[in-house]
């Protein structure tokens, strides 16, 4: 056996298992495997993405994985560079995303020996990952690494576990560590039978019932949009959801506070993975509302510790004269608001156009990306577009966010491998400390393919998210901008032009909505400056109305 042969059958096996896209981080102790990946690339069987920078080769991988809908792989060489794959791996973790993690590694013989790049790799991501698989270029034979391969997707792909996530497979290559004249004999076929979902569970009418949309992929959102649209129920859509559209509640978060709206719920069927605000938080921990969750999934989310029944997929009976009365009293509510809202942020006898805040940011894109690809960033951004009123004349975006852990890391990366995977123009709305967080995620080699790809960047200078939070109150003054607000002098455009984006930078709002109107072409960064002095002024402001 060899390095050569092993490094095929890995290429082999992508393609029979069906993973087609590959990420590739350079290195020396994967170079057999960066060779294989690079000929099966040119011979169109393989579709390869080269980064210098390992964590933002894993976000770039989880992205694609997200909007495909099938598990990337992404290759690393040895030592600290696997261990950079680790934040896209617990993200992946927590959003059930199928990676496979293809880190190579030195002979086992070689451990703790002091030999350059050489570490204890294997099993380093812990209970990050569905399974961990260890192969070694010096033992085993093709047919033992196809079964080990077919095994590690799989668990990524969680057709039989229903529950998919990153898996690490640790190739450990010896020399010669370049291509030989070995040839692999023909694969055996290959298949595996997935677990199949249970009919819908049909609940009821009686209880006052809401349908609760977290952080979705697209077919869920959908199904939750049309379970709440049939049955006749309030429908409370995260902005991640994919269910915020039509008669969707987009004020949702303030109007749980009203006692004749939230204070009456009396079920709640929920669909994803609720956890953007804390008016949910406290929805599903009230021990008076049943909690009943639908998830194709072998988990799921349960935030409040309070559900109590989980479906793998739910009908509701439509509702009676009275629940429907009390679902127009939800979606008059939800006018009035939202136009209470769109009025506070233009002062009284302003006629002139007011300065650009984090919320007509997000109006702006989110209504500019209608029936486009949409990425939210973690923080104000994700808040800002939770607020954003809902069009019926307008086709939904499809969105996409890192909301596992709901980290602003990689999202640089993950808006690219949207972008890249679906092959549409792509708007990301993200905040300047996530941006340049994501830095390495601007680097493009001049051989790779670009996406079309709009980072619309709020630049606050510093982290405005602290505001609203209790650190952000008067008791805290002294202590908040060093260690909270953060200020920073980083020229946001200037870093982006570096790297061969194009840049804009507006400061009204007509201008905004003129560069979103124009799809992006290419790599692009609009700059759009705000203040954060008033961003607590603003929740106390949304709360009071």
């Amino acid at each position: 056996m060899s390095s050569w042969l092993l490094a095929l059958t890995v290429v082999e096996q992508l393609r029979q298992t069906g993973v087609r896209r590959v990420v590739l981080a350079p290195g020396s102790r994967n170079a057999p495997l960066s060779i294989a990946l690079e000929r099966a690339s040119r011979a169109g069987e393989v579709e390869l993405h080269v980064r210098i920078d390992e964590r933002s080769a894993g976000f770039l991988a989880l992205g694609m994985a997200k909007a495909s809908g099938d598990p990337v792989a992404v290759v690393t060489t040895s030592g600290t560079a696997v261990a950079n794959l680790a934040p896209a791996v617990m993200e992946a973790n927590h959003a059930g995303v199928g990676l496979l993690l293809l880190t190579a590694d030195r002979p086992v013989s070689m451990i703790n020996s002091g030999a350059n790049q050489t570490a204890d790799q294997a099993g380093l991501f812990g209970n990050q990952v569905r399974a961990a698989v260890r192969l070694s270029s010096r033992t085993g034979d093709v047919a033992a690494w196809r079964f080990q391969l077919r095994h590690a997707v799989v668990a990524a792909q969680g057709v039989r576990s229903r529950q998919p996530g990153p898996v690490q497979v640790n190739l450990a290559f010896d020399e010669p560590l370049m291509p030989t004249d070995e040839q692999l004999d023909r694969p055996p076929s290959w298949q595996v039978d997935a677990s199949l979902p249970s009919p819908p569970v049909r609940l009821p009418a009686g209880p006052r019932t809401v349908v609760l949309a977290g952080d979705a992929p697209p077919a869920l959102g959908r199904r939750a949009h049309q379970v709440a649209e049939a049955a006749g129920v309030p429908l409370l859509a995260e902005p991640s959801s994919n269910a915020r559209f039509g008669r969707a509640i987009s004020s949702y978060r303030l109007l749980l506070g009203k006692q004749e709206l939230g204070g009456e719920i009396e079920r709640v069927v929920v669909f994803g993975h609720p956890t953007l605000s804390r008016p949910v938080t406290q929805l599903l921990r009230r021990r008076d509302v049943e909690v009943v969750v639908v998830s194709g999934r072998a988990g799921w989310a349960d935030p409040g510790f309070s559900v109590q029944r989980v479906v793998d997929d739910v009908e509701l009976e439509p509702v009676d004269e009275p629940q429907r009365h009390w679902f127009h009293r939800w979606l008059t509510a939800d006018l009035d608001l939202q136009t209470r809202i769109e009025l506070a942020e233009r002062p009284e006898n302003r006629f002139d156009e007011p300065p650009l805040s984090g919320h007509a940011v997000a109006r702006a894109v989110v209504r500019a990306t209608a029936g486009g690809q949409l990425v939210l960033g973690s923080s104000n951004p994700v808040r800002d577009a939770d607020l954003a009123p809902t069009d019926p004349q307008l086709a939904p975006a499809t969105v996409w966010a890192n909301r596992g852990l709901a980290g602003i890391d990689g999202v640089v990366s993950t808006a690219a491998g949207v972008a890249l995977a679906t092959g549409e123009p792509t708007t990301c709305l993200l905040g300047d400390l996530t941006f340049l967080h994501d830095a390495g995620g601007l680097w493009l080699g001049t051989l790779e393919q670009a996406a079309r790809l709009r980072l619309v960047v709020v630049d606050d200078r510093g982290g405005s998210i602290f505001h609203t939070l209790e650190q952000g109150g008067e008791a805290h003054a002294e202590s908040f901008e060093r260690v909270f607000g953060t200020p920073h002098a980083a020229d946001i455009a200037g870093l982006g032009a570096a790297h061969g984006w194009q840049v804009a930078q507006v400061e009204l709002a007509d201008e905004l909505r003129g560069r979103l109107a124009v799809p992006p072409r290419g790599p692009e960064v609009l700059v759009v400056r705000v203040s954060r002095t008033d961003r607590r002024a603003w929740a106390q402001r949304h709360a009071a109305l």
